[in-house]
């Protein structure tokens, strides 16, 4: 993709494994496994083609009303890949990141996500972010207790050093810089490209901070057909637009 803009970091809510599996007349779980072979080939496209960090969404905190075997599945599947796949993504430079929630998630397999972010944790060609267990709101729902708690913390240093503490509100007022700070991933930036697979016109509370200034593709391509050609069609049409962040056009 000659004299194209290449996003810093493209975010992908990738949606339709289940009716893919269903149009082939298969169990929802080989949707998911397709899914899965589908991510291996975008990530390694975007590392060739110069994405630094890639987003996926792979796991919502919403994903655990649906049926025990499926999301055992989910799980397996997962496990499965870091597994197999780590050797694979040393070679390709790919420094790995699990974002979410630790609730409800096996000791076992939170130790193997340590092990495999610190086998990866030197690599340096691309970062791939995997949010799982991930919930947008539980995210700066999070961060506002990191904010209070370090509010508290001060307050009482204050106290305990001898010092007058007044209780007024301009004591716990925050920029949004600084909010920033307290997300789970304050050292990657927001995206810059949003892509959903599947046709849905939802954000499903996916980043719900981050993507405040993002540019959308929606595609009615199913996730496990997502490939370099729907990659390149998604880049093409963040070409075209115009990046104003509030401001006016500079034309």
């Amino acid at each position: 993709m000659e004299n194209i803009v290449i996003p810093k970091h493209i975010a992908i809510i990738m949606d339709g494994n289940g009716r893919w599996a269903k149009e082939k007349g298969k169990i929802r779980l080989e949707g998911h496994r397709a899914g899965a072979n589908a991510l291996e080939n975008i990530l390694e496209c975007c590392g060739k083609i110069g994405v630094k960090y890639l987003t996926v969404y792979a796991f919502s905190t919403e994903n655990w009303k649906r049926p025990k075997m499926e999301v055992e599945g989910l799980m397996n599947l997962f496990s499965r890949y870091l597994d197999n796949k780590k050797k694979e993504l040393k070679k390709q430079g790919v420094k790995l990141l699990v974002t979410g929630a630790k609730e409800n998630i096996s000791e076992k397999l939170l130790k193997k996500i340590e092990e495999t972010e610190n086998y990866l944790s030197d690599c340096e060609n691309i970062v791939f972010n995997i949010a799982f267990n991930y919930g947008g709101r539980r995210e700066i729902v999070d961060a506002v207790n990191k904010v209070l708690e370090k509010k508290f913390l001060e307050q009482n240093q204050v106290a305990e050093n001898g010092g007058f503490v007044e209780e007024k509100a301009e004591n716990f007022k925050i920029t949004e810089e600084e909010f920033s700070k307290y997300m789970y991933r304050p050292e990657i930036p927001d995206p810059e490209l949003v892509i959903r697979t599947s046709g849905e016109f939802r954000i499903s509370n996916f980043l719900l901070w981050e993507i405040a200034y993002s540019e959308f593709y929606i595609t009615d391509t199913y996730w496990p057909d997502f490939d370099e050609k729907e990659l390149e069609k998604a880049i093409l049409s963040f070409n075209k637009r115009d990046r104003r962040y509030g401001g006016l056009n500079a034309k």
